[in-house]
């Protein structure tokens, strides 16, 4: 049986599970998580309640969270590009970077467009200001890491950069970074062009207009 992806590819966290995926040429099933595939919404609900995606099945082998089916396809279904260095000390870097882009660019992002849909009267004007400090922290800190690399954790490209894609793209799109960060913005730049996520871009610009504040005529 196929590999099967629920998913979206809207979704920041699908896309960072499309472009390990593409980056191997692993085939994979499509069980795209819209109103147009309730029967996909009613087998994704069946086996993980807590709603939450991307959710990849193998077999009937269930394997939730992004950065856990990225590193379960390397296991059982590697292709030519490793995405996490067989070196324990390596991987550790790549697993630092890669929860770096989780928790302080992707989260706060997130937290900035999640209360522009709150009803009204329930927004987190508090809340979105940390958010958005917290991008600018982020953005800061990166822009230093990044200088003389060219992926996040060095020459290679790995499961770090799957994450940071997706995550430095709709961030951008919610806090602007800031021309001063120069390495990030070209770092960006060099993942857009990446084939694995221009892939991922492309099949999402129809959801476009669904994106809460507004896409941007860019990208």
């Amino acid at each position: 049986m196929a590999l099967q992806l629920y998913a979206h590819p809207f979704s920041s966290y699908s896309q960072k599970v499309l472009i390990a995926l593409y980056e191997n040429g692993t085939p994979f099933e499509w069980r795209e998580l819209s109103p147009e595939h309730p029967e996909a919404i009613g087998e994704w609900l069946s086996m993980w309640p807590v709603k939450r995606f991307p959710l990849l099945v193998d077999d009937g082998r269930m394997v939730a969270e992004a950065s856990t089916i990225i590193e379960y396809l390397g296991l059982h279904h590697p292709g030519p590009v490793r995405l996490l260095p067989e070196d324990p000390r390596e991987a550790l870097e790549v697993r630092a970077m890669d929860r770096f882009f989780d928790n302080y660019i992707a989260t706060p992002q997130q937290k900035v467009v999640f209360d522009a849909i709150r009803p009204q009267g329930t927004q987190d004007a508090h809340g979105v200001k940390e958010a958005r400090e917290m991008l600018d922290a982020a953005y800061g800190w990166l822009d230093r890491s990044m200088a003389g690399r060219e992926w996040a954790t060095g020459e290679r490209f790995t499961l770090a950069d799957c994450g940071a894609a997706p995550f430095l793209f709709y961030a951008d799109w919610t806090h602007p970074i800031d021309p001063a960060f120069a390495n990030v913005i070209a770092y960006r730049k060099r993942l857009l062009a990446r084939p694995s996520f221009a892939r991922a871009v492309d099949e999402a610009r129809l959801y476009r207009p669904l994106f809460p504040l507004g896409a941007p005529d860019r990208d």
